[in-house]
């Protein structure tokens, strides 16, 4: 070894040496100059680590022997003297960022694997409970027939709450008209006439709902179990429709309204 190899590396040395570093950062170790290589020679730090540090947007801000305390969570790249990428570091914030990413890819992953499972139970359930999907039509059909029994009910519960509510309501505004005014037992009276009538309001529309969700409940197990069974649907028929006995015996209800 030379004397000029074996002496301290000089201030000037080392700028030129990091210098030459930069622009193997910006344009490729292919661009280092023969002056560079020559500082980076120089240095009787060679055989360590040579880092450099980047600000948020990924732009190289410095290089030296090690990162400083301000970018310690900065993103790094370690290199040997001849310029060659040794190690890289993403920064604090990026890997906040990957952890952040993984974490909801696990967790939509974990909801798919679920909703499948689910989906699978389902399958077999409904394989299971018919054997046709003549059994689906009688089924959807015994459920609506039902409701609209209960529905029926519900109305003439509401027709009786509407008509003692409007007998009430006659009775409080002839009281009102006369100087005394009306009691605050009709008060009460009329107040809980009104409620009344409100609730089977509520009821009645509660039921239709029901009925449509029933529609709908058996229209999509009528699909799902035609697609496992690879059967087609029946040309102009509609999923949710009930049959021709469920369909008269609804208008009997309505009838009896």
């Amino acid at each position: 070894m030379n004397s000029m190899e074996s002496e301290p590396m000089t201030s000037t040395a080392r700028s030129r040496a990091l210098a030459a570093l930069a622009v193997a950062l910006a344009g490729g170790v292919a661009a280092l100059s023969a002056l560079s290589a020559e500082a980076l020679a120089q240095s009787k730090d060679a055989g360590k680590r040579i880092v450099c540090w980047k600000d948020k947007n990924g732009k190289v801000i410095g290089c030296g022997d090690k990162v400083p305390l301000e970018y310690q969570d900065s993103a790094t790249r370690e290199m040997d003297r001849s310029g060659v990428t040794r190690k890289t570091t993403e920064s604090a914030e990026d890997a906040a960022k990957r952890r952040a990413q993984e974490q909801e890819a696990a967790r939509l992953k974990a909801e798919e694997d679920k909703r499948l499972a689910e989906q699978r139970r389902q399958d077999t359930a409904l394989l299971n409970t018919y054997t046709s999907v003549k059994e689906i039509d009688q089924k959807r059909d015994r459920d609506l027939q039902q409701a609209d029994i209960q529905l029926g009910q519900m109305k003439t519960s509401l027709k009786n709450t509407t008509d003692r509510y409007s007998e009430v309501k006659a009775r409080f505004d002839a009281a009102a008209k006369d100087k005394k005014g009306a009691s605050a037992v009709l008060k009460d009276e009329l107040s809980k006439a009104a409620a009344d009538r409100q609730r089977a309001e509520q009821n009645v529309a509660a039921k239709e709902k029901e009925k449509e969700a029933i529609s709908q409940r058996y229209a999509e197990q009528k699909k799902r179990y035609m697609e496992l069974r690879g059967e087609a649907p029946a040309a102009g028929a509609a999923p949710g429709a009930p049959s021709g006995a469920a369909a008269t015996a609804a208008r009997s209800a309505e009838k009896a309204k």
